[in-house]
């Protein structure tokens, strides 16, 4: 059996169905869910891999595929753990597997998770490599593609690109898309936290969507 296997199979007993239901009802009946809520998550994912430990880097690509082709939403998010734990060791080789799990059962849970902690670290380890993802990424049909260009750099704060930052923002101010609305107000409000004149400035000279200006200025307007 190999690592992928196991790993579905073990969560898979600890299934609970009184769980599931308000887990589905939560994500808008969007994905199945196994019914294992995120801190017995944590606590079965740990104590399988002291068990079994972690696949390889070199076999992380395939366990995450075929963890990601489970129907359960909780195989996404034991895809990202993985990934995550390994992502001192992820090179821009991975970022077209990242890009895959955007573009692939795509919602806000699984999106922000591969922007702000997994794809944007790499891309900060690797910025010229990175950057002609992203510019793919911003320009996309695909708007969670979008919403990761304009978030892969949440965390990044006196490291931010200042003017990639802006210039993604503008490519897609003017988008009706509520979680492209959300994603600006979002990426502006974090880096409000290390520039605030500069993220003021920015909101009152363009003309952003009245959702992206409220997210924006939440942290500044909750400090005053």
């Amino acid at each position: 059996m190999n690592y992928a296997q196991q790993l579905i199979d073990y969560f898979r007993q600890h299934k609970s169905e009184e769980n599931a239901g308000p887990m589905e009802a939560y994500m808008r009946n969007q994905f199945e869910f196994l019914g294992i809520r995120t801190p017995e998550r944590k606590v079965l994912i740990s104590a399988f891999l002291k068990e079994n430990g972690k696949q390889s880097l070199d076999e992380l690509p395939a366990v995450a595929r075929e963890l990601w082709a489970q129907p359960e939403r909780e195989f996404q998010y034991l895809a990202l753990t993985l990934l995550d734990k390994e992502r001192k060791n992820l090179t821009p080789e991975h970022l077209p597997l990242l890009e895959e799990l955007v573009v692939t059962k795509s919602w806000w849970d699984t999106i922000d998770t591969i922007a702000s902690r997994i794809a944007g670290f790499v891309i900060k380890k690797y910025p010229d490599e990175g950057d002609s993802f992203l510019e793919r990424w911003i320009a996309s049909d695909n708007f969670w593609l979008n919403r990761t260009a304009i978030l892969y750099q949440l965390s990044y704060k006196g490291d931010t690109n200042e003017d990639k930052l802006f210039s993604y923002i503008k490519q897609h101010s003017s988008s009706k898309e509520f979680f492209i609305e959300k994603a600006i107000g979002w990426a502006l409000r974090e880096y409000s936290k290390t520039a605030p004149e500069t993220v003021v400035n920015f909101i009152e000279k363009e003309d952003l969507r009245p959702l992206s200006k409220r997210e924006g200025l939440k942290y500044l307007k909750k400090k005053a």
